[in-house]
């Protein structure tokens, strides 16, 4: 049976665990040879892909996405693999919560770097590769507070709105190369980095949220499976919220 992303190249940032993990799981499924770029790859104890029936279709690659080097040497690994890139998903994200008053500069950059600055390396690149092929899709992952803002998280929700903006540009700059490029931006997600939230903290937020549960990996993952497919084909420069309505 043909799978919808058959023949087609995805690499995934962040795509070692949680939300970039589940993105990297449902693409293979859907046929494409996908490379998850991550800072810090699984041991060699660690089982990364579980489903034996796609354990083939991925590679887990080493970068720095703050590092143009670094992405570069990565790219150039993935192009001597496969040959091509179809589908960048810029996932690769960090927090470092503080309130503003107490927010050090360090802690501000390295949210800014990785989070926006990463973005902006790994599109630069591979946008070459995918204007040389007239195709591509690029998916960037927000978050809902790049909308509505965070007590205690202004640089994540500063660089998080960043990715808004900086979607919306390279769709009107590489939309004649039919590349497209759009944003999908999550609520609460059951991840790593939510479990440290406390009880309370994790009831508040349900309670704000219209469907009253979190969003799971593979909610995040089936938006991303919709730009990345056939069917998306004439959307570019949107931000879709999965949020389950918390931003209404």
């Amino acid at each position: 049976m043909h799978k919808e992303l058959t023949g087609k190249t995805a690499i995934v940032t962040g795509g070692c665990r949680g939300i970039g993990k589940s993105i990297v799981e449902r693409l293979a499924r859907d046929g494409a040879r996908v490379f998850a770029l991550d800072f810090k790859l699984p041991s060699v104890d660690e089982v990364f892909i579980e489903d034996s029936s796609i354990k083939d279709m991925v590679s887990a690659v080493q970068v720095d996405v703050t590092s143009l080097e670094s992405v570069s040497k990565a790219i150039d690994e993935v192009m001597a693999a496969s040959g091509r890139i179809d589908i960048l998903i810029n996932n690769a994200g960090i927090t470092r919560d503080n309130l503003v008053l107490r927010m050090t500069e360090q802690e501000w950059d390295a949210v800014i770097d990785t989070n926006l600055k990463g973005t902006f390396v790994c599109s630069k690149i591979v946008s070459k590769i995918m204007m040389s092929q007239r195709s591509g899709r690029i998916i960037n992952i927000g978050s809902i507070v790049g909308t509505i803002g965070n007590a205690g998280q202004a640089n994540y929700s500063a660089s998080k709105s960043g990715l808004f903006g900086l979607t919306k540009s390279m769709a009107k700059e590489f939309g004649t190369r039919n590349i497209l490029v759009n944003c999908v931006a999550p609520g609460y997600v059951s991840t790593h980095m939510t479990d440290v939230l406390n009880e309370e903290q994790k009831k508040k937020f349900l309670e704000s949220i219209p469907l009253r549960r979190p969003a799971s990996p593979d909610d995040v993952a089936n938006v991303c499976a919709f730009f990345a497919g056939s069917d998306s084909a004439y959307v570019t420069g949107q931000v879709i919220h999965v949020d389950g309505g918390l931003a209404m």
